[in-house]
């Protein structure tokens, strides 16, 4: 066919009134004498999109459109934005009443190669039954290793299946990789296979459904595929419940945190690596865009892109991209130092408007809910792919996110190291598999007297103790050992000692890979094992900062597995709250009582007031408390018995005579104030 030429963008609309081209003809039109190809459906998207975005010369997917529209919301703002998208939907209703599209069974490519990679699986999958039958493999290995067959092939189908689209204007082609409908795993599932299934108990069946929607099912197939459609149903209907309660949990930790200063002049900050950064699948420049920093950033050049102090806008966070930068040093919610609440400059930019965050936004609760609102989506992910047996279920996602968040003890865990060594051995004895460790420092424990008084110590200087042996003990209170080691008691401590050369033995739970080699160097608190790890056990051996790095990083896994962006700062947030109670041990010359659980705020501001008054400060512990029960620890008794417990909470209130200073949001509504927040926000209430 010969090319259309024409000199101008309405000479090519016009020849489009015409019927002389088509919508999704390639043309040739003269633009800012210069010659472009592209097509009048093109032209036409074009006249929508504001001027300084330039001309959109490709084919426009889901995600380029959101790329258009936050290009065009930095450039212009919110009203012309609004418009623009006004405008595109009028297009797209115009256009859809021109031309709709349909799709049949014949659209769907034959795949010839299906037929014998299925029956070299199949080869496969005799041969492991085979070394099972002859006792070479456990019934738990069989079965992985046929599972692990078996998803492969589905993936390489999937592959196949992807690729044999040859014509871009194949209607289900467009329809998936536009974005619009439909995924290419449910495509799979109609040309491909329909690959594993799981049972209702939630186990994955060996037994995989070969065939696919177009040719249909034989009985058994049928059968094991039922169960997927209905646990699909009954997870949305059952899990949905189960989000919206952590939503609500959240909300409820959270509410209280509001932008009540400028800048809280804090110097510790927090560093964000490229190491960390990949585990979570973003690029540095994501995560510091919108932030604040605290060192000179500079290009090849020497020339400083953003100085210190100052947010990184998002032209400055894409120079910043180019750059091969390790680590970027920024400001924290973790490490904000504000006395209520938290400040503008460790906060950064406000995400729902790209810019500097206003005093008096309530940063808590847009956090809880940009973490619970996924937590829905996330929920129904099961019933869209119609209880297929993925790499990861949301199932194990959605209960891992509520686990994390309530600080649970995990009984069958990852193995953490309590000691700082080499690794010495790893063995494999029928099947028991064990990690040796040496010591290479000495190590102990300390344990004051005063504290525990001498009375109730069970031990006595010389004595060999294990991990978990009872140290002290007065009625139901025991303090035990954290470590294997050797007891030197003096007047004032007694302390177990590990001494260098000193081995630990770990035995690795069967499915667990290991994740150090004969050899390594491990410090105390380094993970071993996979698995999920026990945060408790973590912020024991390897402190604050580490337990909420990894609550970071394990959230920001299972919302970005699911395809979910979330922001740090909303989880920096919950992790400060998960850290925001202290213990006091002993009360100096404050009014704090030993043995009272108090907001962590109030603990430092009270202690550096006694510091000013040169009296002696208080002594604290800080806690690790899941959502519920930093809630109901909470200074408001409203907000609390408003959440769980009531009773118990209101009468714990009454009989210690509370009193409560309506300082978050709950409780100025429960009494029906404005709220201290937006436009109830008055700044003097932080001091």
């Amino acid at each position: 066919k010969y090319e259309k030429i024409f000199s101008s963008e309405q000479e090519a609309k016009l020849a489009y009134d015409y019927d002389i081209v088509s919508l999704h003809r390639m043309i040739k039109v003269k633009k800012d004498n210069e010659i472009l190809e592209t097509t009048v459906g093109r032209i036409m998207f074009n006249e929508v999109i504001p001027e300084k975005i330039g001309f959109v010369n490709e084919v426009t997917n889901k995600k380029s459109l959101k790329n258009i529209t936050s290009q065009c919301f930095r450039l212009y703002g919110l009203e012309q934005t609004a418009a623009m998208l006004d405008d595109l939907m009028q297009l797209g209703f115009y256009h859809s009443t021109r031309s709709g599209m349909s799709w049949a069974m014949a659209d769907l490519p034959e795949l010839s190669e299906k037929k014998e990679m299925l029956s070299i699986s199949q080869l496969e999958v005799d041969k492991i039954q085979e070394q099972y039958e002859e006792g070479l493999l456990t019934d738990d290995e069989r079965h992985s290793r046929v599972i692990e067959i078996w998803a492969r092939v589905k993936d390489e189908i999937t592959q196949k299946a992807q690729n044999s689209f040859n014509n871009p204007l194949n209607p289900i082609y467009t329809m998936v990789e536009s974005g619009a409908r439909g995924s290419w795993g449910q495509t799979t599932q109609m040309m491909g296979m329909k690959g594993l299934v799981t049972s209702p108990s939630g186990a994955t069946i060996e037994l995989p459904v070969k065939a696919n929607f177009k040719e249909g099912f034989d009985v058994l197939e049928y059968f094991i595929s039922t169960h997927g459609a209905r646990k699909g149903l009954t997870d949305t209907a059952l899990r949905t419940a189960n989000a919206g309660y952590l939503t609500r949990r959240l909300i409820d930790v959270a509410q209280d945190i509001i932008i009540a200063e400028d800048d809280c002049k804090d110097t510790e900050g927090w560093d964000i690596t490229i190491a960390d950064s990949e585990l979570m699948g973003e690029t540095i420049a994501e995560r510091v865009s919108g932030r604040t920093v605290m060192q000179d950033i500079k290009g090849k050049r020497g020339k400083v892109i953003v100085k210190s102090g100052e947010m990184i806008n998002y032209d400055q966070a894409e120079e910043i991209a180019k750059l091969d930068l390790e680590c970027v040093k920024i400001r924290s919610v973790l490490s904000c130092k504000s006395r209520r609440g938290i400040c503008a400059k460790c906060y950064g930019y406000d995400l729902g408007y790209n810019k500097p965050v206003e005093l008096g936004t309530a940063a808590g609760i847009i956090a809880a809910q940009s973490i619970g609102e996924p937590g829905t989506q996330l929920t129904m992910r099961t019933f869209h792919t119609g209880g297929v047996a993925s790499g990861q279920d949301i199932t194990q996602g959605l209960p891992r996110v509520e686990e994390i968040f309530e600080a649970r003890r995990i009984t069958k865990g990852a193995i953490i190291s309590e000691i700082t060594g080499k690794v010495s051995n790893i063995t494999d004895e029928n099947g028991v598999r064990t990690i040796t460790i040496t010591a290479a420092i000495e190590q102990e424990e300390k344990y004051s007297l005063e504290e525990y008084s001498e009375e109730n110590c069970k031990v006595d200087d010389k004595d060999k103790v294990k991990k978990g042996d009872v140290l002290f003990s007065e009625g139901d209170d025991v303090v035990n050992a954290g470590m294997d080691g050797t007891i030197k008691r003096t007047k004032k401590f007694v302390r177990v000692v590990s001494s260098a050369g000193d081995q630990i033995s770990y035995i690795v739970p069967g499915n667990f890979g290991i994740l150090v080699k004969k050899g390594e160097v491990v410090n105390q608190g380094d993970v071993l094992s996979e698995g999920s790890v026990d945060l408790h056990d973590l912020y024991e051996l390897k402190g604050e900062d580490a337990a909420k790095k990894y609550v970071m990083k394990e959230i920001q896994n299972i919302y970005s597995s699911q395809g979910q962006k979330l922001n740090d700062k909303h989880l920096e947030i919950i992790s400060r709250q998960i850290f925001s109670r202290v213990y006091i041990k002993e009360a100096g010359d404050t009014d704090f009582l030993p043995g009272e659980i108090v907001e962590r705020a109030h603990f430092n501001s009270v202690n550096i007031d006694t510091k000013k008054e040169k009296k002696q400060q208080a002594i604290g512990e800080v806690l690790l408390l899941g959502v519920t029960k930093s809630s109901l620890s909470t200074e408001s008794f409203l907000s609390a018995a408003s959440f769980q417990e009531t009773a118990r909470v209101l009468i714990d209130a009454a009989i210690t005579g509370k009193v409560d200073h309506l300082r978050g949001l709950k409780e100025n509504v429960i009494i029906g104030r404005l709220i201290p927040a937006g436009t109830g926000f008055q700044k003097g209430l932080v001091k």
